[in-house]
């Protein structure tokens, strides 16, 4: 609330408990005075301003504006005035309670100033009666329990409206930074497949031009073949990538990314492989997993990294055998390397990618040479958490 606002509220709230305050000391009180005529006079009408104007700066200091407003009416009651009901103290102390904060909690000296401000009004009271403050007692005590109870009630809805707040707040960061960290995930992923994508492309193209040079004089039907194959390759890599980065540029939160290609696609990736001249075997047994699905993504990316590295790093050959059940899908590549080649047991940014898609699957990889072959096996859970 702005400044002036706030001033004008607090304004307005003095002035109304002067009016009420000045029409009850007219009319004798609550329980109308018999021996009191109805006339104010300068002393009453001082006091009663001085029992309800300094409301105006309560939010500086509540509990020095109760202790003046309430010293105030204590002189009103001693004066003889029918003050039976302290208007002013009463709205200063529904302030007091309602206003505290949490770094400033209601503390037993609080209680006792509270406390003897009450017994003094009450003995001014009686005083000023020449008898015991009976009405005063039930009237004002009455009201400033109930005055402080709405102050505890009024602070206890804001602190609650507060914690509220700061939890929907912090709902809104922790969304936020779930979403960010989605979008992440989802482009690393992207990004994992375009490597994969674009890497297998090149690595066959690079074959098959190998291949087209070589029988290029002996053979220029065969040569012009293969170039067409690349062209072919090329220009579908070329969409792919194009979908990829587009999945990119888009937000993951919002948009949807399509699904990679998976186990659908085994006979196409085999079949770009035969034609650069990779002679490729399949064995396959039980039921692969649901297209689609990260395990399915898994063991469809493995293979065609492992077809890559048979390519560029083999004899010509690659064998492959898969096995499904309910549980898990089993893998193997082997494919025979050249006797004087260094063996690849850690491998390069393709096995690297190989072995994070399997673990984060909590599945395991092993791959190795031995006795002149490079063997690739992998288990990989299904139903696993998508990679």
């Amino acid at each position: 609330m702005p400044l002036r606002l706030r001033l004008f509220v607090d304004a307005v709230v003095a002035a109304v408990a002067l009016a009420v305050t000045l029409a009850l000391l007219r009319h004798g009180g609550i329980v109308a005075a018999d021996a009191w005529s109805g006339q104010l006079d300068l002393s009453a009408v001082t006091l009663a301003a001085c029992s309800t104007l300094p409301l105006i700066a309560w939010r500086r200091h509540a509990l020095s504006v109760m202790a003046a407003t309430t010293a105030a009416g204590i002189l009103l009651a001693g004066l003889g005035y029918p003050a039976d009901v302290i208007l002013g103290p009463t709205i200063a102390l529904y302030l007091l309670a309602a206003s505290r904060e949490r770094p400033a909690p209601w503390t037993g000296r609080t209680t006792v100033i509270v406390a003897v401000l009450f017994v003094a009004y009450l003995g001014a009271a009686g005083l000023g009666r020449q008898g015991f403050p009976g009405v005063e007692l039930l009237h004002t005590g009455l009201a400033w329990s109930g005055a402080w109870f709405a102050g505890e009630r009024t602070r206890l809805r804001r602190e609650q409206i507060a914690e509220l707040q700061a939890r929907a707040l912090r709902a809104e960061r922790d969304s936020e930074r779930e979403r960010q960290l989605a979008v992440a995930q989802e482009r690393a992923r992207i990004a994992r497949d375009l490597h994969d994508s674009a890497g297998h492309a090149i690595n066959v193209i690079a074959v098959r031009a190998g291949a087209a040079r070589l029988h290029h004089q002996h053979s220029p039907q065969r040569s012009l073949a293969a170039i067409e194959a690349i062209e072919q390759l090329a220009r579908q890599t070329a969409e792919q990538i194009d979908h990829i980065v587009g999945g990119l540029r888009e937000t993951p939160a919002t948009g949807s990314v399509e699904i990679p290609a998976g186990l659908a696609f085994l006979p196409t990736l085999i079949g770009q492989h035969s034609a650069a001249g990779l002679v490729v075997t399949l064995d396959v047994s039980g039921r692969p997993p649901d297209y689609g699905s990260p395990a399915d993504q898994t063991v469809y990316r493995i293979l065609q990294e492992a077809l890559t590295n048979a390519a560029r790093h083999g004899q010509g050959s690659a064998a492959i055998a898969l096995s499904f059940d309910d549980r898990s899908a089993d893998l193997t590549i082997t494919n025979p390397v050249p006797a004087q080649q260094e063996p690849r047991s850690g491998g390069g940014h393709g096995l690297v990618g190989m072995r994070e898609r399997v673990t984060l699957l909590g599945g395991t990889l092993h791959t190795g040479t031995e006795h002149g072959t490079f063997r690739v096996h992998a288990r990989i859970p299904i139903g696993g958490q998508r990679s």
